[in-house]
């Protein structure tokens, strides 16, 4: 059983295209946030993605290039401008294929089908951890924010790292400390306060003000 996301603001056809994707016994989630596409998309973890060109405040092709940033999840695109330079861009921006509205229901759990056939074991998944959207890549050591990359220490990437896998919780200096103590053979406690301090300054300058949330005595938490 797969996870589909459909992203499509014509209600009546995400409706039509997720029964027939569940009648062949997947999963379906519609989007209906277009402002945190990026966040439905981390939650939700989908095996693939159907997505149309015309979106409200952003387009289709910005979102699959935002995908790309932190997945390789195969993406669909559907779209009535199925003219042939709408198809080269929407390969071009990403994609792994292309369905022209209207929407055959046929044809296209033939062109799903086929995609997922070729794109697992999951191969090319990228693990990251997702919060108020922002995007932490574990392997590049990278955080992705409104369309900008944010460049990280190793310091301050175990840091909020920690911090973003224990999300809602307090975490103690002591295990952040410990975080830093498996790249240094010996850390003093000052330099977790300033990692920490410009760790809050990039993220801030990125536009994620309040992102860490000093608990006194205790530790700190992301909410």
């Amino acid at each position: 059983m797969y996870r589909i996301m459909i992203i499509e603001d014509d209600f009546a056809m995400a409706k039509t295209m997720e029964k027939q994707i569940k009648s062949w016994g997947n999963e379906v989630m519609c989007v209906r946030d277009f402002q945190n596409i990026i966040s439905a998309f981390t939650s939700y973890d989908p095996h693939l993605v159907l997505m149309d060109i015309m979106l409200p405040f952003y387009n289709g092709y910005h979102w699959c290039s935002e995908i790309r940033r932190i997945s390789n999840v195969p993406v669909v695109f559907i779209s009535s401008a199925a003219d042939n330079m709408n198809i080269v861009m929407a390969m071009s921006m990403g994609g792994d294929d292309f369905i022209p509205k209207p929407v055959d229901l046929e044809v296209m759990m033939a062109k799903i089908q086929a995609v997922l056939r070729r794109a697992y074991d999951m191969a090319g998944k990228v693990p990251v951890l997702e919060h108020r959207g922002a995007v932490l890549n574990l392997n590049s050591t990278s955080l992705a924010y409104n369309g900008e990359q944010v460049e990280l220490t190793k310091n301050e990437f175990r840091i909020l790292q920690t911090l973003l896998e224990n999300k809602g919780k307090v975490v103690s200096r002591d295990t952040l400390m410990t975080k830093l103590w498996q790249m240094d053979s010996y850390v003093e406690e000052n330099t977790l306060t300033v990692n920490v301090t410009r760790l809050r300054k990039k993220l801030e300058n990125a536009g994620l003000a309040n992102f860490i949330t000093t608990k006194v005595g205790s530790g700190y938490i992301v909410l």
